[in-house]
Order: C-alpha cells, then structure tokens, then sequence
C-alpha cells in the first residue's frame, strides 16, 4: 500500500471513528434518559433522582461521609450536594449530624429506609436486566455486553478527576 492510499485508510478510518464516537454519545445520552429511568419504578416515578439514587448507593457502601467528600464524589459544588442531600433527609433517606471534632464539618449517613431504597431500585435493575439478558441477547451478546461494559468501567476509573 502507498503511503498516500495509508494515509486515505487511516483519514477513513479517522472519520468512522468520529462517526461511531458520535453515535455512541447519542446512544449514551439516550441510555442514561429512558434506559436507566426504565430499569426502576422509583426512579422513574420521581421519588428520587438518578444523582439522588447515585449518592444514596454511595452512602449504602459508606459508614459516614461528609458535606465536602460528597460534592467531590458527585462533581459537584458543596452548595449542589447540600441540596441533594437536603431532599433525602427530608424523605427520611439521610441523616446529618456534625462531628465531635469540629461541629463545622457536617457528616451525612444513609438511614435504614434509604438502605431499603437502594436494595429495591437495585432488585427493580437486576430483574430488568436480567429479562434484557432473557429476551433480548444472546448468551453470546450479554457475555460482549458485560466485557465492554467492564473496559468502560475500567476506562471510567482511569480518567483524570475534574
């Protein structure tokens, strides 16, 4: 192959990337819209957020954390993560309390009802999940799905943090 006819298959090779980049992120905006609301009633009802269920399955791994580690964990401002966790202590799914150490530093913990929250969106996903896997792929197809999946995931880990 001539280099002129190599540097054709890579600029083709560029643009069908770019193309399937674009795709992909249509496709991703897509998912996190009506896939991931679809997977569970709560969420799709409202009751919570997916920001809201995404701090609340955090904080169902977490003993405590406080007002500043959640804005870093979530991205977002500490006034942000204020109002989050404002309307899962009014829902009764968290608790806050300051710290014996400094009564500046405010710590948030998940309560038992907010638990139970997490458990329910996470059996709702499972079984949805899993009839996808049933009715919609191949055995083939779920086992590319999760090893793709998992490469994202890893990818996700790997980026910088903003």
């Amino acid at each position: 192959m001539s280099p002129t006819e190599q540097r054709s298959t890579e600029q083709r090779s560029d643009s069908e990337m770019q193309a399937a980049a674009e795709e992909l992120a249509e496709i991703v905006m897509r998912l996190q819209r009506k896939f991931l609301l679809n997977l569970s009633e709560e969420l799709s009802r409202g009751s919570v957020s997916f920001p809201q269920y995404f701090l609340l399955g955090y904080l169902d791994k977490q003993e405590v954390i406080t007002m500043s580690g959640i804005a870093s964990k979530m991205g977002h401002t500490t006034a942000a993560a204020t109002g989050l966790v404002d309307r899962l202590e009014k829902l009764g799914y968290v608790q806050r309390s300051h710290a014996l150490d400094d009564r500046r530093k405010v710590m948030v913990r998940i309560t038992k009802k907010g638990s139970g929250l997490v458990a329910e969106i996470r059996r709702d996903m499972v079984d949805k999940i899993t009839m996808l896997l049933r009715e919609y792929l191949t055995a083939e197809e779920g086992r590319a799905w999760l090893q793709i999946y998992r490469k994202i995931a890893d990818y996700s880990e790997k980026l910088p943090k903003k």
